[in-house]
């Protein structure tokens, strides 16, 4: 029912271009506190923004993409969070950060290539060779950084230890 009435493809493309522009806008105060101005600068690059067709299928290829790299993104963290010590995770704050940019560039990298507006001689194949070069450098960096001292427990080490104890007690 709400795509019939253009939710999708006006109201909430309308409403995110809006939020974004009026948050830019009062964040940097150009007009200062004058938020009158604001509003009528984001109501109209709203209004513009969803005049042309092409800007509705730009969000509706983008959004389900970026939705799947932020679970993605999510998921990982959360193993991070698992496995990893405390005093070990704050290297891991830039592999994330890294991750994320990985993860952002293949999201408008294929929305762009889906909706035909390819970057030419920038195949696949070149894409994979950059992730999987960036990926050994965080591995080479992640070893190097990181202590070879005594580690603190995790919910997983000690669901490892407890498990390792149960099969190798004596019956």
């Amino acid at each position: 029912m709400w795509e019939s009435y253009g939710v999708f493809d006006y109201a909430l493309p309308f409403l995110l271009i809006f939020a974004v522009v009026f948050g830019i806008l009062s964040f940097m105060k150009i007009f200062g506190n004058n938020k009158g101005v604001n509003v009528i600068i984001a109501l109209v690059v709203g209004f513009m923004a969803i005049r042309f067709g092409w800007f509705n299928q730009f969000y509706a290829e983008l959004f389900p993409r970026l939705g799947i790299g932020v679970v993605t993104l999510l998921a990982v963290l959360i193993l991070v969070g698992l496995f990893i010590p405390e005093d070990e995770r704050r290297y891991w704050g830039w592999g994330l950060a890294g991750i994320a940019v990985i993860i952002g560039i293949i999201v408008i990298y294929q929305t762009f290539l889906n909706l035909g507006w390819g970057i030419y001689g920038f195949g696949g194949e070149a894409v994979g060779w950059i992730i999987l070069g960036v990926l050994f450098l965080a591995i080479i960096i992640a070893v190097a950084t990181s202590g070879g001292g005594d580690r603190q427990t995790t919910p997983a080490s000690n669901f490892g230890k407890a498990l390792m104890k149960g099969f190798f007690e004596p019956a």
